[in-house]
């Protein structure tokens, strides 16, 4: 394996284990230096003590897409785009709880950075992620395919589900933070469609290469 497969594959594994970790960190990390219960989005997490966490984490996860190269054109647009939104999600924070004119209005860039952010994850993991250069791809190949279309399910669903909640469930539901939870939701599937395409879950077995197994 060459060293431009190693770089490719370091950066899908860091890209994972940041998407995968932040929900974690900033949620028990919050409640451990801070207290006071849930905020009521991930990106809210902006207003509390892991603010640079969550900025760091959002950052630095758009500079691996933006140096992320795939099978194509195609691949590196959509890296760029998904890198780009990524750092305006951390860049132009959500709405505080009684925003001004122009909180709101970078509220509303927030929105639209983050949906732009998910639906091209979803778009890699529907689109990128399950081709294939092989004409007959292992028996593992397989099941990530299945792995990187359910990830992109779980996040159209959870923004589909943020949205009809904020239309219409909001003051009912907001005790039980819906959107927190559907965000982190959405976040830990792009991280775990990430370290699968990274081999750190669900890579090939050595006789799947070709390899001789070992006793």
């Amino acid at each position: 394996m060459n060293t431009l497969v190693h770089s490719f594959l370091f950066l899908r594994r860091a890209i994972g284990v940041l998407g995968l970790s932040l929900p974690f960190v900033v949620i028990l990390g919050k409640e451990l230096l801070q207290g006071g219960g849930l905020q009521g989005s991930l990106s809210g997490y902006y207003y509390s003590d892991l603010r640079d966490v969550f900025v760091g984490t959002m950052c630095a996860i758009g500079v691996f897409l933006v140096s992320y190269r795939g099978y194509g054109r195609i691949d590196d647009i959509a890296g760029n785009v998904a890198a780009v939104a990524a750092i305006g999600v951390a860049l132009f924070p959500t709405s505080p709880a009684s925003p001004t004119g122009t909180e709101r209005a970078v509220g509303v860039a927030h929105l639209v950075f983050a949906a732009i952010f998910f639906l091209t994850l979803a778009f890699f993991c529907f689109f990128l992620f399950t081709k294939s250069d092989e004409t007959s791809p292992t028996s593992r190949k397989a099941v990530r395919n299945v792995v990187y279309r359910v990830c992109g399910g779980v996040m159209l669903a959870a923004l589909a589900l943020i949205v009809i909640n904020g239309l219409f469930f909001d003051a009912a539901t907001a005790s039980l933070h819906p959107t927190v939870w559907l965000e982190s939701l959405a976040v830990i599937a792009f991280g775990v469609s990430w370290l699968v395409k990274g081999d750190a879950l669900l890579a090939d077995l050595p006789h799947d290469r070709g390899e001789l197994v070992q006793a």
